[in-house]
C-alpha cells in the first residue's frame, strides 16, 4: 500500500505536520509512505500510488503558490483519469487563530474531487479532532508568537490523518470500484 505526502513548508510546521501524518500512516500494516516536498514531488509517480496527502501553509484562506503550482501540473493525469478511486486526504496550517484553516482544507479537497479521488477527513470520536480538528482534514494554527513547535494535540491529530487514510486505503486496496 502506497501512500504519498506532498507539502509546501516555508517556515518548518507544515513539513512538521507531513511527518507525523507519515508516522501515523506508518502503523498501519503494510503501509509505505513517500514523504515530499512541492520542490522534490514528480506528479508522474501518483498513478502508482494507493493514497496522496497533500497539505501547505494557508494564505488567506487559500493554496499556498508552491502547492498550487505543483497541483496545476495535475491536468494531464486528469485527462487520462489516473487517480480515479485513489485516495485523498488535506492539511494545512497557519498562523493566525481563525486564519482560514478550513477554507484553505476546502480549497485543498476541490482538486482531488476533479480528479476522482475517495476524500477522507477526520471522525468525530477521535478525542484530539472534537476539541482541535476539523473533518475536513488536519488544520493547526501556529501562532508566529509561539516558539514554532507543534503542540502534542497537533502531533495527534497529524498521527490520526495518517493512520485513518492508511487504514481506509488498506480496506480499498486490491478491490474494484
Amino acid at each position: 500500500m502506497k501512500i504519498c505526502i506532498v507539502y509546501d513548508s516555508e517556515g518548518g510546521h507544515t513539513e512538521e505536520l507531513a511527518q507525523a501524518i507519515a508516522e501515523g500512516a506508518r502503523m498501519v500494516q503494510g503501509g509505505e509512505v513517500f514523504l515530499r516536498s512541492v520542490h522534490e514531488a514528480n506528479v508522474r509517480e501518483l498513478p502508482e500510488m494507493d493514497a496522496i496527502i497533500w497539505g501547505c501553509p494557508g494564505h488567506f484562506g487559500t493554496i499556498s503558490s508552491g502547492l498550487k503550482a505543483w497541483i496545476d501540473k495535475l491536468g494531464y493525469l486528469w485527462a487520462e483519469g489516473k487517480l480515479i478511486n485513489k485516495v485523498g486526504a488535506v492539511f494545512c496550517t497557519t498562523a493566525t487563530t481563525h486564519g482560514g484553516l478550513e477554507a484553505t482544507m476546502l480549497n485543498l479537497i476541490t482538486p482531488m474531487l476533479h480528479q476522482g479521488m475517495i476524500i477522507t477527513g477526520l471522525t468525530g470520536n477521535i478525542p484530539e479532532n472534537a476539541l482541535y480538528g476539523s473533518y475536513y482534514g488536519v488544520g493547526i494554527t501556529c501562532p508566529v508568537e509561539s516558539n514554532g513547535l507543534l503542540s502534542e494535540e497537533d502531533k495527534q491529530l497529524g498521527m490520526a490523518l495518517g493512520k485513518r487514510v492508511a487504514g481506509v486505503t488498506a480496506k480499498f486496496k486490491g478491490q474494484q470500484l
